[in-house]
């Protein structure tokens, strides 16, 4: 397979094949013509009615699934990027995942604390979508409700322009900042993505074991207290 062919694969995380994806999809999609319309539906689904969750479960790779993710109905932004990315290619949108490093000066205490205490969070991720012959950058991960309660500015997408996080609060703070694109990728790089953790946890001075152990019971204690 190659050429444009490889984005609409389905794979074991991108799971596109699955009743619960294909069903979800047709549903989202119904009524519209172009694939223009079907991206801007599909985005706004998994935008609002996903919601962002921050401290899933980092080390379970059925968590990271499509279909896991729809019906969890939340996610972290690459959960949501890989749905946004599976659902799009139900209906024959190529898609791939895109993960950047960011500098997020909105982040709380705990997540800060889970990522070694620091504003630079490593491999944020996202969608891009193939409409009308180019690629179109489409970041889900804050939902209305997210960006309301915490003063953030929604990302919007109309299918034409790059939908990125928005560099500012509503209240005109720092927010968000790309400093290093890693992709695009054809399916989740699991495998590059923890060792890139590793390698980012290293040069901070500290011992994988001991920190994924600490960042995990943050995890857990977050989910637990909703």
């Amino acid at each position: 397979m190659s050429g444009i062919e490889r984005f609409l694969k389905c794979t074991e995380i991108i799971d596109c094949d699955s009743d619960a994806i294909k069903e979800k999809a047709l549903e989202v999609t119904t009524g519209l013509k172009t694939d223009k319309e079907k991206a801007v539906a599909l985005y706004y689904f998994v935008r609002d009615k996903i919601k962002h969750n921050a401290y899933i479960q980092l080390y379970d790779p059925i968590r990271y699934k499509a279909s896991s993710t729809l019906k969890a109905g939340d996610g972290m932004c690459q959960n949501k990027a890989i749905l946004l990315v599976a659902l799009a290619r139900a209906v024959g949108i190529p898609a791939r995942l895109g993960l950047v490093d960011v500098e997020d000066y909105q982040l709380s205490e705990s997540f800060k604390q889970m990522i070694g205490g620091v504003n630079t969070m490593p491999l944020h991720g996202f969608a891009e979508l193939y409409i009308d012959g180019r690629w179109v950058h489409a970041s889900p991960a804050y939902d209305l409700a997210t960006c309301q309660k915490k003063g953030f500015i929604p990302v919007e997408f109309d299918g034409v322009n790059d939908a990125k996080d928005s560099e500012y609060t509503k209240a005109g703070q720092l927010h968000m900042k790309h400093i290093k694109y890693h992709g695009p990728y054809e399916d989740l790089p699991l495998d590059e993505i923890y060792n890139y953790y590793r390698e980012w946890i290293a040069r901070m001075g500290k011992v994988w074991d001991d920190f994924k152990g600490a960042s995990e019971d943050i995890r857990k204690r977050k989910s637990r207290d909703g």
